[in-house]
């Protein structure tokens, strides 16, 4: 059986409530209990450290659970500094105030605000509420060591958040999202489809982006990285075209023949990368450069650079390579496990939201559905 786990406004929520109760005078805090109202019930988070910085200030920590999921933040710290003010001169207008320190990304479409969601700020301030007397005021900041390298191996920058993690999700359970049971959960959802034609969005991230574009829910399929069986059942179940749409970083895997995604069981983005751009003429020294690249963006950017220099669409030249490898895997995949044929149309886009390139089928489909 599946362990569910946290999401990260549980843990931050935990944190804080620990720091609140050594600023109360308790000498030692080693769980919490809270409300995760989304779903209505208590649960107990661990405490890993708490300290009193001074008499109003303390700083408690907790680490991410996401129970099966194979999320990037497992064990991640999280950090809340809390403050507490009681009738002082400057204390904050709002009996309480969240804000974003170090790690929280900030949102470049909604003035930098700090990427504390609708669902985190609820559950801080339903559980917060409790504590305070009316005259008490809290400022709260959580601070997400290890947020900003980790955001660099998410797809956040491309839908507006950069510097660090986004505190999300509807509600405190870590569904396990790479569990057999998710698998199908999709599957299910998959087979309630009746039109012909599927947009198979990878992430939250592209279904988001699928919706902006005017995509209506009747084509859309999450597929999380369960590529691979959702490709075949969508054959099975005598799907004629399907979109891909996703972020370059984690569509391009499908190039080197991966269709489970997820980094943790595989990657090889830049080998993939590397692979294509000899395959179109690049040069030794050049591939050396993309291999070497920290990201599948930084490999990206390396390749603008090289056709700013030659005065050649490079870019489009490797990438075209990429989706034509993409489309004709995945057609091979859906023939050799239903003996099926289902067109394929690829659309991938960098983290700034702008479309590398879409295959000519990728048009016509958006053109038909949009």
């Amino acid at each position: 059986m599946s362990n569910s786990g946290y999401t990260l406004p549980v843990f931050a929520c935990a944190s804080t409530l620990a720091a609140l109760k050594i600023l109360r005078g308790e000498l030692r805090v080693e769980a919490i209990d809270l409300d995760l109202i989304e779903p209505p019930k208590k649960v107990s988070i661990p405490i890993e450290q708490v300290a009193k910085l001074s008499a109003t200030t303390a700083l408690g920590i907790t680490r991410s659970d996401p129970g099966d999921n194979l999320d990037l933040t497992r064990h991640t710290p999280i950090w809340a500094l809390v403050e507490l003010f009681l009738g002082q001169e400057n204390s904050p207008s709002e009996q309480i105030t969240i804000q974003g320190g170090e790690g929280v990304g900030i949102q470049l479409e909604n003035a930098g605000k700090a990427a504390i969601y609708s669902y985190a700020r609820r559950i801080l301030i339903t559980n917060l509420t409790s504590q305070l007397q009316p005259q008490e005021r809290v400022r709260v900041t959580i601070i997400l060591p290890e947020g900003r390298r980790l955001a660099q191996h998410t797809s956040n920058a491309a839908f507006g958040v950069v510097e660090g993690l986004s505190l999300l999700g509807t509600t405190g359970i870590s569904q396990p999202l790479t569990a057999p049971d998710q698998l199908d959960k999709y599957l299910e959802e998959l087979a309630q489809k009746t039109v012909k034609t599927l947009v198979f969005c990878v992430g939250e991230n592209g279904h988001d982006l699928a919706l902006k574009m005017g995509i209506t829910e009747d084509y859309l399929v999450k597929t999380a990285n369960w590529l691979g069986p959702l490709l075949v059942a969508a054959g099975e179940q005598n799907i004629e075209k399907i979109l891909l749409l996703g972020y370059h970083g984690k569509l391009i895997k499908l190039a080197g023949g991966i269709f489970h995604t997820h980094h943790h069981l595989a990657d090889g983005r830049l080998e993939i990368l590397t692979a294509y751009g000899a395959k179109v003429g690049l040069s030794t020294a050049r591939l050396q450069e993309i291999f070497n690249c920290s990201t599948a963006d930084n490999a990206l950017k390396k390749l603008a650079i090289f056709s700013t220099e030659d005065q050649q669409d490079l870019v489009d030249l490797v990438y075209q390579s990429i989706v034509e490898s993409i489309e004709n895997k995945s057609q091979d995949y859906i023939r050799k496990h239903s003996e099926k044929e289902v067109k394929i149309g690829t659309m991938l886009f960098n983290r700034e939201r702008q479309t590398i390139i879409k295959s000519q089928l990728a048009q016509l489909i958006l053109k038909e559905i949009c």
